[in-house]
């Protein structure tokens, strides 16, 4: 029997109760390729054998970074584990300056490129990461050697018995991966995972998620890199999940309808955008559609679990779901019954109207510090309350600070930031871990996230004040896409927005309104800027009176992770967004 102690038991646990025919699946060439529990092993256990002939020692670091989930990813994942070095998970989309620092911090000396955007950042700064060796693409590059090179060098098994020998040497409190947090200020921190972080996560988490063991499918597209999806990877492959990697953020609505999942992790951002794509379609229809799409949005606004809200709004579901939802349901591939979100918090509107639908979104909490799960929600048992993340996972002990911030104890919290004691001794106090995050608990045990220490701020009257509640209240309108709440010492609170200019394109359309053609031109139109008004004004009725947004100013900008307005899991980088709209911020205040 396997034991699991090790990241890389995960697969063979898969092989030895399972064996599925199609445990890894990517789409090459417009075609979804499988790749057999036994064939990853074959080829993780391959490249272990060539990372031994090239030199490889324990606590060796190595490189991956791609742009896109896929089969090589986890195949190189198990190789260079099982040797006893770790591995460097890089976000693609940060700078080139962050990924020199990365790699010079973390002395990778090998690294896996997934295509020619990556390799080019790569090969921009490699004269000055001089620990780093080679670089392997998993495309086909011209002048780059491909990682099947190294399938060939591990082809000979001669070696095999080194690699058991090295894999007999990990232990489960070996560090087993450096995650690099992409933080919202300053350089990035080296988050140190051990092998036992992530495998009590997983094994603790296991029993919330409700999978037929063997027989569920999964579409995989958040970044891996991210411990998020990277610990939801090794559950898929401890319940024998079969794993399909979506091709891009933009084709995901196309993989859900070819891959008909059951279940997929998500972040808040993506569940917006597709609630607001149905709403769209719905304001398009006519007459008694209409009526009806409408009806059953208003029904499963005032969702309530386990028949709380009595037998007439129970029937009136039941119809909804059979009229309205079950197209929705159609639209996501028509097998979807779960969706597990994290990284940010989840409106309550949309964990109301998807848990309606049928497709319940079980939002959980966690940090990359903790491997991530602390608390998540579970359908089953009475575990799932709308507006919080849940109850606390077995082996995690959660405790509420005076200050209201929540201190976290367990077998998976982190080793530490790495090369950096000062830092980690201001975090890991007393065998708890001070998140920084500001939370309560239920009667019943649920707890649920008010806001982040660090960002809260009082005003110069001495009120505090959670800009992300206001937020995500405020992003509930359409009209606005990006939020950010400022008012630092000011006497009241302010806004920085970027509108949805598509969804304003599509307003003004409708009411024949005249507002220009580029975005320069519609957040200085006094008629967008009015209706934003009338939005805002809407919905700090939410608000005590000390909190409600006083002004506003739009910007033109898309923001992005890219154009360094967001962190890849799609945080505000509230620093650079203030640097970026300063004289916005003099422009309100003074």
């Amino acid at each position: 029997m396997v034991s699991i102690t090790r990241l890389f038991d995960f697969p063979y646990y898969q092989q030895e109760n399972f064996n599925i025919a199609d445990a890894l699946v990517t789409k090459q060439d417009g075609k979804w390729v499988k790749t057999s529990t036994q064939e990853y092993l074959l080829k993780a256990n391959a490249i272990s054998r060539a990372l031994l002939r090239m030199g490889v020692q324990k606590n060796d670091k190595i490189a991956i970074i791609s742009s896109n989930n896929r089969t090589e990813w986890n195949i190189v994942d198990i190789g260079i584990l099982q040797t006893g070095a770790q591995t460097i998970p890089i976000y693609p989309t940060i700078s080139e300056e962050d990924y020199e620092y990365i790699l010079n911090h973390s002395e990778s000396i090998y690294c896996f490129a997934s295509d020619e955007e990556v390799l080019r950042k790569v090969r921009a700064i490699k004269t000055n990461v001089p620990k780093l060796k080679q670089v392997y693409s998993f495309n086909t590059i011209e002048g780059c050697k491909h990682w099947s090179e190294l399938l060939e060098l591990g082809q000979d098994e001669s070696n095999q018995n080194e690699v058991e020998d090295r894999k007999n040497q990990v232990s489960s409190e070996d560090l087993a991966t450096i995650i690099y947090t992409s933080g919202t200020t300053g350089k990035p921190k080296g988050v140190m995972l051990s092998h036992r972080n992530i495998v009590s996560n997983v094994i603790n988490s296991a029993p919330r998620i409700p999978f037929e063991k063997g027989k569920s499918r999964a579409l995989s597209f958040l970044p891996v890199c991210h411990i998020f999806e990277r610990m939801i990877l090794y559950l898929y492959q401890y319940y024998g999940v079969s794993i399909y990697f979506g091709e891009s953020i933009d084709k995901i609505s196309d993989n859900i309808k070819e891959v008909k999942p059951n279940v997929m992790s998500a972040v808040p951002r993506l569940l917006e955008k597709v609630y607001d794509s149905i709403y769209a379609k719905g304001t398009q229809l006519t007459g008694l559609k209409k009526k009806l799409f409408f009806w059953a949005i208003d029904l499963g606004l005032r969702y309530e679990p386990y028949g709380a809200n009595g037998a007439w709004y129970e029937l009136q579901l039941k119809i909804a779901r059979k009229l309205i939802f079950s197209k929705w349901k159609e639209g996501l591939g028509g097998n979807l019954d779960l969706m597990v979100s994290g990284s940010a918090a989840l409106q309550t509107r949309l964990t109301r109207v998807f848990a309606a639908a049928g497709i319940p979104v079980m939002e959980g909490y966690g940090l990359t510090e903790t491997s991530p799960v602390i608390s998540v929600n579970d359908m089953r048992n009475h575990g799932f309350r709308v507006g919080t993340v849940g109850k606390v996972i077995d082996g995690v002990t959660v405790k509420i600070a005076d200050d209201g911030e929540i201190l976290c104890k367990g077998p998976n919290v982190m080793m530490g930031y790495y090369k950096d004691e000062k830092l980690t001794s201001e975090v890991l106090i007393a065998d708890y871990f001070h998140t920084g995050d500001i939370g309560e608990f239920d009667s019943d045990g649920f707890l649920r996230i008010t806001d982040r220490k660090k960002e809260m701020f009082k005003t110069s009257g001495g009120k505090y004040i959670a800009p992300q509640l206001i937020e995500n209240t405020m992003k509930q309108s359409r009209f606005i896409e990006q939020i950010m709440v400022i008012g630092d010492g000011q006497k009241m609170p302010a806004a920085f927005i970027q509108p949805s200019f598509d969804f304003i394109k599509e307003w003004a359309k409708i009411h024949t309104i005249e507002i220009g053609k580029t975005n320069e031109e519609i957040v200085s139109n006094t008629k967008v800027i009015e209706r934003i008004q009338e939005e805002v004004d809407k919905l700090n009725e939410k608000f005590g009176n000390w909190e409600k947004i006083k002004r506003f100013e739009l910007t033109p900008d898309i923001w992005s992770i890219e154009a360094g307005h967001l962190t890849p899991t799609l945080k505000l980088k509230r620093k650079v967004v203030m640097e970026k709209y300063l004289d916005l911020f003099h422009k309100i205040y003074n």
